[in-house]
């Protein structure tokens, strides 16, 4: 299922994530709390200068905000390259909506750079 065809979340399921999420990025929030809850990804790290790498991601759903998720991402189909972390769902909600925000402008499915940072453990 592409980003496009996702249907948003209810106005209910939304306002639980409403004091995590400020501003502009509010008008994500239903279309990533739909993405949240399939519980999986398929996209594609841009790499300058090179091709991209597929990825697949996937993480458990949580019932409320502050409850952990786990995301798993393993990249170009390779167990070695599988790479896992544990955050807030709302924090990994505020990561989808940027992924959402990111392919809306780009047309390419990838999470942000803040992300992959925190993924590969790089201090900022």
């Amino acid at each position: 299922m592409s980003i496009e065809q996702i249907q948003p979340a209810t106005q209910q399921q939304a306002s639980v994530y409403l004091p995590y999420i400020q501003g502009a990025r509010r008008n994500f929030l239903p279309y990533a709390i739909s993405l949240y809850q399939k519980g999986v990804l398929e996209g594609h790290r841009k790499i300058e200068a090179s091709e991209h790498i597929p990825f697949v991601a996937t993480w458990n759903v949580a019932t409320l905000p502050s409850d952990l998720t786990r995301c798993r991402v393993q990249f170009d189909g390779n167990a070695d390259l599988n790479y896992e972390l544990m955050m807030a769902s709302f924090e990994f909600i505020n990561f989808l909506i940027e992924l959402m925000d990111n392919y809306k402008r780009h047309r390419i499915t990838d999470f942000s750079q803040g992300f992959y940072r925190k993924l590969l453990r790089i201090e900022e």
